[in-house]
């Protein structure tokens, strides 16, 4: 993927003041490991990130950050206030998969490690904002170049359809001056993302009148339909395992209908995420989704002896893809700094808040915070901080680098 993207890695300069900078990661690793904590389990689910946004815009006030809440529901940070830009945006998102119940759902281990929904993705990019912030405030580096902008943005995951940073991107008053993204998602150090990996998400419903289990046996079934709906879908696609190229991918994530054993459900429905490398693919994938309902249904009906069964096809997320341009220069600072540190990555192509720039032809990268972390997306999620000081001095030194541009 990466062979078509030439860059020459620039030599790294060590700007004023940036080993000292470096060496406050060291120093303030309690400090960062306690804001995790505490972030961590402010619940942020899709759609309902406000009070984690409100804390973030409280910690960043409190580094003498100007911070506020953009319309789009965005936290918006600068530590140097520049109304006119370019800007250089680093990025996380503020919402989860899964959200704790109550605070005690998030733990801490003796050695450090954290444990419950969202620690990793995307507890260690938000906290990273604020580490970097801390640090800059602490140690000025030079920015003659760009001013940065720090971005905690909502609707990343799920059916969030990337709605923070399509507000950054389009509607904001700072569409048009942000030179370049830096996106932090997640943990680790070891990747890339330069490619946009497009998806589209349906959610498919059947309804029916319903009834008794033995009194209306016969008439027709939305689950019966659904699962049949699923099964044509699975049958026709074969050979799309993780070494198909291009490489795609489908899931079926949410099935629910009915409301008891002995009763004929009156509705039933699933959402089903499509991602591929190739857009062509994707369309296939959704013609054939709905060629396998109108199937579904018309078997269904074929075999009911009273009340039909209807369908309907929802569109409720799409996120286009797109390419780093070629030469990029964010890619080769990115390069000459894993090299300085000792970092080995791979290029990689994923889905994550950088879709939206790089759609629009924009420099875009997505990159781990550092740290370890695993079970992503599960009640098992973890983290822990061994190796997050590598991943924010990189992030850190990239910045330098961008901002002086």
């Amino acid at each position: 993927m990466g062979s078509t993207l030439k860059v020459t890695p620039p030599p790294f300069p060590m700007a004023a003041g940036m080993r000292e900078c470096l060496q406050w990661f060291s120093r303030e690793r309690q400090w960062i490991n306690e804001q995790h904590l505490q972030l961590a389990r402010i619940a942020a689910p899709t759609f309902l990130e406000q009070k984690r946004a409100e804390w973030m815009v409280a910690q960043f006030r409190a580094l003498d950050c100007e911070a506020r809440i953009d319309r789009g529901g965005n936290v918006i940070a600068q530590l140097h206030p520049d109304p006119k830009g370019p800007y250089i945006a680093l990025t996380a998102h503020l919402d989860t998969v899964l959200a704790p119940r109550n605070p005690e759902d998030i733990s801490l281990d003796p050695d450090g490690t954290l444990h419950g929904p969202g620690v990793s993705d995307n507890g260690a990019g938000l906290v990273a904002l604020l580490a970097i912030a801390r640090a800059m405030k602490s140690c000025p580096i030079e920015t003659a170049g760009a001013s940065l902008l720090f971005v905690a943005n909502v609707g990343e995951e799920g059916e969030g359809n990337l709605s923070g940073m399509r507000f950054l991107c389009g509607k904001s008053t700072l569409a048009g001056k942000i030179r370049s993204f830096l996106v932090l998602d997640g943990p680790t150090t070891d990747h890339i993302t330069c490619q946009a990996l497009a998806s589209r998400r349906f959610e498919v419903a059947f309804s029916g009148a319903g009834g008794h289990s033995w009194n209306d046996f016969g008439v027709g079934n939305p689950v019966h339909a659904i699962s049949r709906a699923i099964t044509n879908f699975v049958s026709g696609c074969p050979g799309l395992g993780p070494a198909a190229s291009p490489r795609t991918s489908f899931n079926f994530g949410v099935i629910d209908g009915g409301s008891s054993i002995n009763a004929i459900p009156n509705m039933a429905r699933t959402k089903v995420d499509i991602r591929s490398e190739s857009s062509v693919k994707i369309d296939e994938l959704a013609d054939l989704l709905k060629a396998s309902v109108d199937k579904a249904l018309q078997a269904e009906n074929d075999l009911a002896v009273g009340g039909r069964v209807s369908a309907k096809i929802r569109e409720i997320g799409s996120r286009p893809g797109g390419n780093l341009p070629d030469g990029a220069s964010i890619l080769g600072i990115l390069r000459a700094v894993d090299t300085h540190l000792g970092i080995r990555s791979h290029l990689d192509c994923a889905s994550t808040d950088a879709n939206i720039p790089l759609s629009m032809g924009l420099p875009a990268v997505s990159i781990g915070a550092g740290g370890r972390g695993g079970g992503a997306h599960t009640t098992a999620e973890w983290f822990h901080p061994e190796g997050r000081e590598a991943g924010l001095k990189r992030i850190l030194m990239a910045l330098s680098l961008l901002l002086n541009e």
